[in-house]
């Protein structure tokens, strides 16, 4: 299936320079190396209804991003406010599915960091639910300078 891959960071994330996230599964804060054991944690759109959330595909969920070579896990919301299904994530982009991956960014400038985010931006490629085995480059993916393959 094909996507709309964005990037966040520690510094853009809510709470501004942290790396809190909404539905810890398998890390306490977003993070990740991108393996199948240790997949990078990924936002997804969600909605608000009676006080609560409920997201475009459940926490544990994982993907295979193709173009970052990183294996990713649901573990955070991506919209903000009273009805977040009113923005960006949850609707999707030209009639694709919105994925925000978590790029970590700490300790890097935060003008690089968006640089960075920007390059990884459009739609990729990603496999639902995938096997392991495919190809990995392990490590942060800001700390990569966004690397594509």
């Amino acid at each position: 299936m094909n996507a709309f891959m964005t990037g966040y960071s520690y510094w853009d994330n809510t709470p501004r320079g942290s790396a809190q996230i909404a539905r810890p599964v398998i890390h306490r804060k977003a993070g990740g190396t991108g393996t199948y054991e240790d997949p990078v944690t990924l936002a997804v759109g969600h909605v608000k209804r009676n006080g609560r959330s409920y997201m475009d595909y459940p926490a544990g969920t994982k993907f295979y991003i193709k173009n970052l070579q990183r294996y990713a896990i649901v573990e955070d919301l991506c919209g903000d406010g009273p009805k977040p299904q009113a923005g960006p994530c949850h609707s999707g982009y030209q009639g694709h599915d919105w994925l925000d991956i978590y790029v970590g960014g700490k300790g890097i400038s935060e003008s690089w960091v968006d640089g960075c985010m920007n390059r990884i931006t459009g739609i990729q490629p990603v496999i639902l639910n995938p096997r392991p085995g495919y190809p990995v480059s392990p490590g942060e993916i800001a700390a990569s300078g966004c690397a594509t393959f």
